[in-house]
């Protein structure tokens, strides 16, 4: 007889029996996946979970990488970055340090902030009381200020650091070195066209960090302590730069100028020692400034500039043949070209000067006599001269936005008779007054086209030069004998012609006035009663060195000309030129009797005679 629990007992151990097996499966199912999985990963996927794993461990580190700094020629720092602060509140996480104030814990931050912002108790709490989880309380904090607040060691506070833009010049060369906006992106002059020689090449590092996020301070590349100290320095002369801005806004005054320029190259290599613009803005506070300032007209405005032509066309009649050094011209003082009559500025004063030689019509600036030197040109070769000079081209300066001078088309220039007669006295053509230098510095350089620029290159810490930018080779466009022969001939501009207001005792200066009548922008013809006088300036006359233009647009008065406005200009630039760079007179016996002789402590019977006025010149 079968007991009656064994069937009961039987049916037990088998589930138990399916049981095991089943989990038994399981496990081997389970080993098998995961031997599965670990192939999987340790093969076919290793490689990219390793470059997971070693973009989770590798931080990169963002230092503080300045811009550039910008130099003058001779050091003055004219841009630099430096490290500023914004201060962040948070009201919820404020705390009281002392337990026993009545005050609150916005109040004593508010009291403790005050004096380093320099701003009242009242408006801090005011600030710092807002319903609002975050608050900009400052920015543009210097690191000394953003120490002293770090050190109050307060809650609720935190400093974030940001790079700002610093100008320590003000408007001395705003029209160079522009500006950059709240991005620290360059907005105009170098700061905008230099914008690759500006960013430095510091490689942000990557260091390990811990499963913490902690970094490893043994994984620190050890090139983290190195930085690149270049700077950027420019031909720019501080010293001159600043005396030409504040003689170039006397005239301006004086003469109710709507706006002027002042360019001083190096007749050597094209530097620019020099470029002033007015009015201009300070970059400091770029956004206090109207948006018509960031433009630097000197590069991207035309003029017409008028008798300062003059030189590049006896120049150009010298080269081509038409005339000799010795050549004399009649001057009726008034003709008709073409049904347009030409007259010299004179002409209901003097009349008919009459016979004058090459260096008496730059002398007298006669315009009739200028007529007269083109016309013995094929207005094509006149034409062809012109291009040659690089008329209707740009100077290829390193500033944004230049602009290239217009010349009228060939054929309407060979058509119409009065076209070369007025491009004769700087008229019926226009260019920029960085172009006007460059041809100007035909004539200083030995007849040689160079290009301006302001930029000399990157510079070490120990001043030694590290990069240098290639600027294209200088064009050979007349021979040196010609531009020495019409230096000559300004040289007597300056000592006896319209050009005597620049004239400084002791020394010999080539120069030209130009007073031309204002194009209307708007269309053909010109606008009445508006004009724009210049004055061109080489330096020394004999081994010229530098090219100075002044010029100013619309000045006011019936003694407005190039000689009476903008020559003086030019004769205190130079001046401030002979101090800086002390250049010795050429001419020393000049300066001597100059010096005022002291009266003898007898009176004497007989009065002294009185001088003689100079006369008016135009």
């Amino acid at each position: 007889m079968t007991p009656s629990f064994l069937p009961r007992d039987l049916a037990t151990l088998n589930l138990f029996k399916r049981r095991t097996v089943l989990i038994w499966l399981f496990l081997t199912l389970s080993m098998v996946g995961l031997i599965v999985r670990l192939v999987f990963l340790q093969v076919v996927t290793a490689g990219d979970l390793t470059e997971k794993a070693r973009r989770q461990q590798m931080y990169t580190m963002r230092p503080f990488i300045p811009r550039r700094t910008i130099t003058d020629r001779k050091g003055t720092v004219l841009a630099l970055d430096r490290p500023v602060y914004t201060l962040f509140a948070y009201p919820h996480l404020f705390k009281k340090t002392k337990r026993d104030q009545a005050e609150s814990p916005t109040e004593e931050i508010a009291n403790k902030l005050a004096p380093i912002l320099g701003r009242t108790v009242e408006d801090l709490t005011t600030v710092l009381s807002r319903d609002t989880t975050s608050i900009q309380v400052e920015y543009w904090l210097s690191e000394e200020n953003a120490d002293r607040i770090y050190n109050l060691r307060l809650d609720g506070l935190e400093l974030v650091q940001q790079r700002n833009r610093l100008y320590p010049q003000q408007d001395l060369a705003a029209e160079i070195i522009g500006y950059v906006n709240v991005d620290h992106r360059g907005q105009a002059g170098i700061e905008l066209s230099q914008e690759r020689l500006l960013e430095r090449t510091d490689q942000t590092p990557a260091v390990r960090q811990d499963g913490y996020g902690k970094l490893i301070p043994t994984r620190i590349p050890a090139g983290m302590i190195r930085s690149d100290r270049t700077s950027l320095q420019m031909t720019i002369d501080a010293r001159i730069q600043r005396t030409a801005r504040q003689v170039l806004k006397q005239q301006m005054v004086k003469f109710s100028g709507k706006r002027g320029a002042v360019i001083v190259m190096d007749a050597r290599d094209g530097g620019l020692l020099s470029l002033v613009t007015e009015p201009t803005y300070d970059p400091n506070r770029f956004y206090d400034a109207k948006v018509e300032l960031f433009k630097n007209w000197a590069i991207s405005d035309l003029y017409e500039p008028g008798s300062t032509f003059k030189p590049i066309n006896v120049a150009i009649a010298l080269e081509a043949g038409a005339i000799q050094p010795d050549t004399v011209l009649n001057d009726e003082g008034a003709l008709t070209i073409g049904g347009w009559p030409v007259a010299n500025f004179d002409f209901d004063q003097v009349g008919s000067p009459g016979t004058l030689s090459i260096s008496q019509i730059l002398e007298r600036s006669s315009n009739v006599g200028m007529v007269h030197i083109v016309q013995r040109m094929k207005p094509s070769i006149y034409y062809g001269w012109l291009e040659r000079i690089g008329l209707g081209d740009m100077s290829g300066v390193d500033l944004p936005a230049e602009t290239a001078s217009a010349l009228k088309p060939q054929e309407l220039f060979i058509e119409q008779v009065i076209e070369p007669a007025t491009t004769s006295f700087g008229q019926g053509f226009s260019l920029t007054p960085i172009q006007m230098v460059q041809i100007q510095g035909i004539l200083a350089s030995g007849g040689k086209l160079l290009t301006p620029h302001v930029v000399k290159g990157l510079i070490n810490e120990e001043g030694e030069e590290y990069f240098q930018p290639k600027l294209p080779n200088p064009r050979q466009v007349i021979s040196p004998a010609t531009a020495q022969r019409v230096i000559e001939m300004m040289t007597n501009v300056v000592q006896k012609g319209t050009g005597q207001p620049a004239k400084i005792p002791g020394y010999r200066i080539a120069g030209k006035t130009g007073t031309a009548q204002k194009a209307d922008p708007n269309g053909g013809g010109y606008i009445t009663k508006a004009k724009v006088t210049n004055f061109v300036g080489i330096f020394p006359a004999k081994d010229p060195r530098y090219v100075v233009l002044a010029v100013i647009d619309e000045p006011v008065g019936a003694d407005a000309f190039g000689s009476t406005v903008t020559a003086p200009i030019v004769k205190t630039v130079i001046e401030e030129i002979i101090v800086s760079e002390g250049i010795p007179p050429s001419h020393p016996e000049e300066v001597i009797s100059q010096v005022p002789i002291l009266p003898d402590p007898t009176p004497s019977p007989s009065p002294s005679p009185t001088a003689l006025p100079s006369p008016p010149v135009p």
